[in-house]
């Protein structure tokens, strides 16, 4: 009996794990094609860095408002049916940026991205769940780090797309004072810019549609608790008295902020050590591959370590990186940048896992919510990072602060969000964790 407990994934649980996987790898792919996004904007529809920031907001903006309304669903009907909604809008969202090319509004690529992240959080709000709930509790956290492991698979895949065919293909970043041209010039690289940034969202969207059909054919398992539905208030209560959720949900807030925002600048400290797009493009690939090493040595070290630790040690690692990343000038500060990102690896879904892991399945279908809401935070924080790197004007080191470029002392945010996480996982280790050893 014991040795069955300590699967993490049964033989009848397989196939199903595997298609719900899938779905990891799949938002992956739409996070990291969309964060080159915020600078080849800025380039094509001269943003400031505040302005190009709306793309993060309008992306992840939508997991917000959308997050609750698909655990509403989910509670009624299945994770099955959730899923095949949440495909639907990805894909819808993803198809749109065919119009908003035509019009050339940044408003309408905004909405575009705002509709696939209604598809976005109905996936996750079934996927992290359905894959906690995919065998025992003991091994639940252990089980969600494998299945997000397949997230920066996603993720390598579409950095790669918006590398390749995406910055290396846009005129306006090949033109050394591109607001100098003259209108007619610009109109014309313009739009072929803006149909350079349409394409690998349109065949997405395509591609969505593929495996919407995949799981409609599919049978998938939907397990149910004795004992009916609880009502809804009474599961908000259960949650709003649980510290270890309440205080998780913020952590993944703060978590999911530093993420996009260790990411997503990436090219603006880039471009002030006057390295090109497509440069920086490389060592944001760097970070995405020492991300999944990351992610897989920490599903292993979860075997000997409790979760809130692990969390621990590794936020306390994240602070080092940051630290170096702010005060150490040139190539080697964005080694350290890129650094971050082994560190960041384990933390949504341990988080996650943590957060969720004294709840019932029903409980869970909510609190999943919650937590789906919390990157909110890569909406909000990205954008308050963009409006100190403008200080001193459009450009990412118009004034020093404490001797390094306001990009640099920018990551002051990052810093003060892997401080809290280090010390909730301290709590959670110190207070709860004892209760599952």
């Amino acid at each position: 009996m014991q040795k069955k407990q300590n699967v993490i994934v049964s033989k009848e649980m397989l196939i199903p794990f595997i298609l719900v996987t899938s779905l990891f790898a799949l938002w992956g792919f739409a996070n990291a094609v969309t964060d080159p996004m915020v600078q080849a904007f800025k380039k094509v529809l001269e943003l400031s860095n505040s302005q190009a920031a709306w793309v993060q907001m309008a992306f992840y903006g939508g997991y917000f408002c959308m997050a609750l309304p698909a655990a509403m669903f989910m509670r009624k009907y299945s994770y099955k049916i959730g899923i095949l909604i949440g495909l639907g809008l990805y894909a819808a969202g993803a198809l749109l940026f065919y119009p908003a090319a035509v019009t050339e509004q940044f408003w309408f690529f905004c909405l575009g991205l705002y509709i696939l992240t209604f598809g976005l959080a109905f996936l996750e709000t079934a996927a992290n769940p359905y894959a906690l709930a995919m065998g025992s509790k003991e091994t639940a956290t252990q089980r969600l780090n494998l299945a997000q492991a397949f997230n920066p698979v996603g993720l390598i895949a579409g950095l790669f797309v918006a590398q390749q065919f995406v910055l290396k293909n846009l005129q306006s970043d090949d033109v050394s004072d591109f607001s100098a041209l003259d209108e007619v010039s610009k109109t014309l690289i313009k739009t072929s810019d803006l149909l350079v940034i349409r394409d690998p969202y349109v065949i997405l969207g395509l591609v969505i549609l593929g495996v919407f059909v995949l799981f409609l054919v599919n049978k998938m398992p939907q397990s149910k608790e004795e004992g009916g539905m609880p009502n809804i208030s009474e599961t908000f209560a259960v949650l709003f008295k649980n510290r270890k959720y309440t205080l998780g949900v913020l952590a993944q807030v703060l978590y999911v902020g530093a993420q996009i925002m260790c990411w997503t600048y990436i090219y603006q400290y880039a471009e002030a050590i006057h390295m090109d797009s497509v440069t920086a493009g490389y060592y944001q690939m760097g970070a995405f591959i020492i991300f999944t090493i990351g992610r897989a040595v920490g599903t292993y070290l979860l075997k000997f370590v409790s979760s809130g630790k692990l969390l621990m040690y590794f936020a306390l690692l994240a602070m080092l990186f940051v630290i170096g990343t702010i005060f150490i000038k040139g190539v080697f500060g964005l080694y350290s940048l890129v650094g971050v990102s082994f560190c960041m690896s384990l933390m949504f879904p341990t988080i996650y896992g943590i957060a969720l892991r004294d709840l019932t399945e029903e409980q869970s279908k909510v609190g999943s919510a919650g937590l789906v809401m919390a990157i909110v935070g890569g909406a909000l924080m990205p954008k308050l990072q963009g409006e100190i790197i403008d200080i001193g004007g459009n450009g990412v080191a118009d004034v020093s602060i404490l001797s390094v470029p306001e990009v640099n002392i920018s990551f002051i945010l990052p810093l003060l969000c892997f401080t809290y996480i280090a010390w909730y996982g301290r709590k959670v280790f110190s207070s709860y964790d004892n209760e599952y050893k």
